[in-house]
């Protein structure tokens, strides 16, 4: 049987010497978001498509700065959603504190794309028509036919 974790109590609710790690699902193990340039043209948004092709990955903006995450669980998150490293982890994970973790907090972005559908449909919408090179006269040149000689 496993062992029944303590209901999650708030911020406020912890006792001294209580760190709210205790009570988490390791959320911030679970992903990694990286800051990306706002984009700006349509090969921008073509690439932020490419982006959201792929499995776990999702484009955020928030307070006006687009974001990359992948969704991804650590592969030293132990069963309890503990660090299995956590006297060796890296910097990030060593410097990244509870005071600004989404322990008790909801993602909420300011524009959330999840699918490459609904990235190009906002390109459509912000900005101005696509280009499209002109057609030559009379289409396309055809190539020539290339005749095999007959087999006897």
């Amino acid at each position: 049987m496993s062992k029944k974790r303590p209901p999650k109590p708030t911020r406020d609710e912890l006792k001294p010497g209580q760190c709210l790690c205790d009570f988490c699902t390791g959320k911030c193990c679970r992903y990694f978001s990286l800051p990306i340039d706002n984009p700006t043209t349509w090969d921008d948004y073509d690439s932020i498509r490419w982006y959201l092709a792929h499995d776990g990955a999702i484009v955020y903006v928030d307070k006006a700065q687009w974001h990359l995450l992948v969704m991804g669980r650590c592969r030293y998150l132990t069963a309890d959603n503990r660090c299995g490293i956590y006297l060796k982890r890296p910097r990030i994970c060593s410097e990244y504190t509870t005071a600004d973790c989404e322990y008790d907090g909801e993602w909420i972005f300011d524009r959330l794309f999840e699918s490459p559908e609904q990235i190009w449909e906002y390109a459509e919408a912000v900005l101005p028509p696509r280009v499209k090179p002109a057609a030559k006269a009379g289409g396309l040149p055809l190539l020539p036919i290339v005749n095999s000689p007959a087999s006897d």
